[in-house]
C-alpha cells in the first residue's frame, strides 16, 4: 500500500521498490511530479445515467445528494461522492452504471445512432456495450463479443440489468471477425492491456507489470485492430482504446495499422485536457498522424490514464 499523502519522492521510491523496471518505464512516459502524485491518488468515482431506463434530469434530481459534478465529455456522466453503489437502488435497477469517467470516451466518439450494426470486439464487463446501446436507443444490432466464458456471464448480467435488447453475445477470439469483411457500421476495439493507467484504481498493477507481457499484448492488439479494420465498412468508424500509457500498446499499434492499410485518423474533439501523443519512443519513430490520437494521463483530468484513436476506413 502506498500512502497517498506521502511526498513525491516517497511515492517514486515506493514504486521503484515494488517494480524498478516499471518505474524506469514510467519515467520515460511522464517524469513529472504531478504524474506520480496522481498515479497513486484514489480514483474519483463516477456513474453514467442509462437513458434506456430513465431521463437524465430525473435521475440527477433523485441522486442530487451524491452527485458532485458532471463529466465534461459525456452528457450522461457524473462524478459522485460514494463508492457504495450497492446501496443505490438506481444502480441495482440498471438506471445508473458505475463507470470510470475516461472509459466513457470511446462510445462518445463512435458517431452512433439507431439502426446500425456495431461490433464490440472485447465487450466484457459491458460498460461500453451498454453505453453504445443507449446511444443507439435500443434499435439496431450489437455483437458483444468476449473470449472468456466467466467474463461473458458478467457481460450478460449487465446487459440484462441495463435493459439492452439489441445485443447478441458471442464467445470468440476477436481476430475471428476478420472474416466478416466490410460488415459493421462501427467497431469498438477496447483491448486487453497492461493497465498502467489504472494503477490509482488498484496498486496490484504496479506489481504485475512486465515489459515482456507488454510486447506480447502489443502483438495481440495489432492483430485485433487489423481484424476490426477488415470488419468495419468503408466509411465506418473504428475506435481503438486502452487504459494503459505505454506507447508500444498505443501509438505503436495505431502506427502499425496506418502503415499496413489505407486507414485515416480523425481528431477527437472533446472538452478534455490531453497530452501530446508520442511520435518517438525508445528510438522508435511513429507516423506524425498519431498526434490525432487522444492521450490522457491521470493528472490531466483527475481520471485513469487512457488512450483513444478514432479511425475511419476509406
Amino acid at each position: 500500500m502506498i500512502d497517498e499523502n506521502a511526498s513525491v519522492e516517497e511515492i517514486r521510491n515506493a514504486i521503484k521498490s515494488i517494480n524498478p523496471k516499471l518505474y524506469e518505464r514510467l519515467v520515460k512516459i511522464d517524469n513529472s511530479d504531478d504524474f506520480f502524485r496522481y498515479t497513486v491518488k484514489p480514483i474519483r468515482k463516477s456513474i453514467r445515467v442509462n437513458t434506456l431506463k430513465a431521463d437524465i434530469d430525473y435521475v440527477v434530481k433523485r441522486l442530487e445528494d451524491i452527485i458532485v459534478d458532471r463529466v465534461p465529455w459525456c452528457e450522461e456522466g457524473f462524478f459522485v461522492n460514494t463508492d457504495e453503489f450497492g446501496r443505490i437502488p438506481e444502480h441495482q435497477l440498471g438506471i445508473v452504471f458505475a463507470q470510470e469517467a475516461s472509459s466513457m470516451i470511446p462510445p462518445v466518439v463512435m458517431e452512433l445512432e439507431p439502426n446500425l450494426i456495431v461490433l464490440d470486439i472485447a465487450a466484457a464487463p459491458g460498460a461500453k456495450t451498454t453505453q453504445i446501446a443507449q446511444y443507439m436507443e435500443n434499435r439496431g444490432c450489437i455483437i458483444a463479443n468476449d473470449v472468456k466464458y466467466p467474463r461473458l456471464n458478467i457481460l450478460i448480467s449487465n446487459l440484462q440489468k441495463c435493459g439492452v435488447l439489441i445485443a447478441r453475445v458471442t464467445m470468440k477470439d476477436g481476430r475471428y471477425f476478420a472474416r466478416f469483411e466490410n460488415r459493421f457500421d462501427a467497431v469498438l476495439v477496447d483491448v486487453p492491456c497492461s493497465n498502467i493507467g489504472m494503477i490509482r484504481k488498484n496498486y496490484k498493477y504496479i506489481r504485475l507489470w512486465r515489459l515482456k507481457e507488454g510486447y506480447s499484448l502489443s502483438k495481440l492488439q495489432k492483430e485485433l485492430l487489423m481484424a476490426a479494420y477488415k470488419a468495419v465498412k468503408p466509411g465506418g468508424v473504428l475506435v481503438y482504446s486502452t487504459c494503459t500509457l505505454d506507447p508500444i500498446e498505443n501509438e505503436e499499434v495505431v502506427d502499425y495499422l496506418l502503415r499496413n492499410t489505407n486507414a485515416e485518423l480523425e481528431n477527437i474533439r472533446l472538452p478534455i485536457k490531453r497530452r501530446r501523443p508520442f511520435t518517438k519512443f525508445n528510438e522508435k519513430e511513429y507516423l506524425g498522424e498519431v498526434r490525432k490520437c487522444l492521450r490522457i494521463h491521470p493528472q490531466d483530468n483527475d481520471t485513469e490514464g487512457f488512450f483513444v484513436a478514432k479511425i475511419v476506413k476509406t
